[in-house]
């Protein structure tokens, strides 16, 4: 992970945050004094989604959460973007968004069931290291492929482990913080031998070299906002560098870096209160008029608009 992306001053929102804007997008007040765990939370999707129209207003927004999560679906399908890609998942399924992956709620189909989870990797590294722990459950670690597909099989056994986390996080002020370690290990237990199993096949060089261009734009955009920057950092040109993302995307290098730019005007407008000067600074537009008008040909909106609309 980037240095950025490791500094304190990276814009994330926090379980409270979110709460609070959960409660602004009409979730009752009652059911988020239930979310109190800054470390851990957890729900049924189908209870939830009873409570509000899905998508909220919010959901369109890239979000960054400084906890990692998961859903966890057993009926119905989903629609989710993590940076680039938009992935499309149904039941027996898991969707984890890694702490800092910028991330957006496309859609639900109806009658969806299953689980949302959220926890902080402390609740996890108690007992070991955190590069321990990303190698032995890969799924959390930062640009990693967000599927991890079950079978039929498994599901008792996840449903079982899901239901004992629901149990415990509801006992409230008598919810055990060993517990829930316990079951969350024994639950990334149980997915390991289907992680490489969900991973799409590398087909070709360029579909590899477009996939580490991503996870390096993912990683670096910040500070480096040049074709030229990640051609160095892959070992080829820019030209070659072009035509495998545009073999693999029918987009071009500067495509893909203009949304990574994008998504991360979109957060720093929505989760700071940095000025809109400061924000062109730090995504390498120098000039506020020059942010202002490539923001607006990509949203229709202004960066000023984007920041006070709630949608």
């Amino acid at each position: 992970m980037s240095q950025y992306l490791m500094n304190d001053l990276v814009p994330t929102i926090d379980t409270m945050e979110l709460e609070n804007i959960l409660r602004a997008d009409g979730i009752p007040v009652d059911v988020l004094n239930r979310c109190s765990h800054k470390y851990f939370h957890i729900n049924r999707l189908e209870e939830y989604h009873r409570l509000a129209k899905i998508p909220l207003k919010s959901d369109s927004q890239p979000r960054r959460m400084n906890v990692y999560s998961f859903f966890y679906l057993t009926k119905g399908k989903s629609i989710r973007g993590n940076g680039f890609d938009t992935y499309e998942f149904g039941e027996n399924t898991f969707y984890f968004i890694p702490s800092y992956q910028i991330s957006i709620f496309n859609s639900a189909l109806k009658d969806v069931e299953g689980y949302y989870c959220h926890f902080t990797l402390e609740l996890l590294t108690f007992v070991t290291a955190h590069y321990s722990l990303l190698t032995e459950f890969p799924f959390l670690e930062f640009n990693c492929y967000p599927l991890v597909k079950t079978n039929e099989k498994a599901r008792a056994n996840i449903i079982n482990v899901l239901e004992r986390l629901v149990q415990e996080y509801n006992a409230d002020g008598e919810c055990r913080t060993d517990i829930l370690r316990i079951y969350l290990w024994s639950l990334f237990t149980e997915l390991k031998p289907f992680v490489e199993t969900s991973k799409p096949a590398i087909t070709n060089a360029a579909n590899s070299i477009t996939e580490q261009y991503k996870k390096a734009l993912a990683n670096n955009i910040v500070q480096k906002n040049k074709i030229s920057d990640y051609a160095e950092m892959l070992n080829i040109t820019p030209n070659h560098l072009n035509k495998c993302v545009k073999q693999t995307t029918n987009k071009s290098a500067r495509d893909l870096l203009e949304e990574m730019l994008l998504l991360e005007a979109k957060v720093l407008l929505k989760q700071t209160n940095l000025t809109i000067s400061e924000i062109a600074f730090r995504i390498g537009r120098n000039e506020l008029s020059d942010f202002t008008r490539f923001f607006k040909t990509k949203t229709g909106l202004t960066p000023s608009d984007y920041r006070i609309t709630k949608i």
